[in-house]
């Protein structure tokens, strides 16, 4: 089952979440070593891009990712080691899920609506006509 993509979000409490937005921030913050980079490349806009930040880094004892002013000797964000263990747990908690849900909806696959048909090749009838 090529198509089916499961999104999910670890709740630590009212406080602390993480999840694919966040993940991705970390990512793209190790990969550029720039929070400003890093939030470009999502298509963010700088603010949100440090409020996500800024709430992971609250949610933990201890921060995910450390920040550098910008300025004449430049400035930056460097993932810590706790930041570094999260991605890598939550990219292999996501790969096993998916895998789990991939198995569990697999005998759904033939039901499923492709461009107005079903994927058997008969006819969509509307809920509104049955």
């Amino acid at each position: 089952m090529k198509h089916l993509i499961i999104r999910f979000r670890v709740d630590f409490g009212p406080d602390g979440a993480v999840g694919p937005g966040k993940i991705a921030l970390l990512e793209q913050i190790e990969r550029t070593g720039s929070l400003s980079k890093a939030a470009d490349c999502l298509k963010m806009v700088y603010r949100r891009g440090w409020d996500l930040l800024d709430s992971l880094n609250k949610g933990f004892v201890e921060p995910v990712a450390l920040t550098a002013t910008g300025g004449r000797g430049g400035g930056g964000a460097t993932l810590t080691p706790l930041g570094k263990e999260l991605i890598s747990v939550y990219r292999a908690f996501e790969t096993e899920v998916q895998e789990r849900a991939t198995q569990c909806f697999r005998p759904f696959k033939a039901g499923v609506r492709k461009e107005g048909r079903a994927v058997t090749g008969a006819p969509v009838i509307p809920l509104s006509n049955r």
